[in-house]
């Protein structure tokens, strides 16, 4: 279950992670537009690449899960992603996150809880 619960963290931090990098690529590249313009800067985003290759790495390591565990056990605990997306938010982009969606992302974590025990 400890193998699980490590490949599940870094299944989420991979995921989370390319969308942070997505998040920041996509407020460099400025608004959409189907000119030249627009997609050289998409192509000359280095965060847009890196957000990538974090997506294409968490679906391996999903695969990985997968060929290994239950989904009806594993699928769950990919929930452990809303409280890594919320301190990333805090952290990384100073969002203020309400108590109230604290509260939900503990309630999730607490079902998730149950599902693996």
């Amino acid at each position: 279950m400890i193998r699980l619960a490590i490949l599940i963290l870094i299944q989420a931090g991979c995921v989370v992670g390319a969308q942070c990098f997505l998040k920041v690529a996509l407020a460099r590249m400025g608004d959409f537009a189907w000119a030249w313009s627009f997609f050289k800067s998409a192509l000359t985003t280095w965060q847009l690449y890196i957000s990538g290759v974090l997506a294409i790495t968490g679906v391996v390591e999903w695969m990985v899960v997968l060929k290994h565990y239950d989904f009806s056990l594993a699928y769950p605990l990919t929930a452990i992603s809303f409280i890594v997306s919320l301190v990333a938010g805090a952290l990384i982009f100073h969002e203020a996150i309400p108590p109230t969606r604290w509260i939900g992302a503990v309630l999730i974590m607490i079902g998730v809880y149950f599902i693996a025990k």
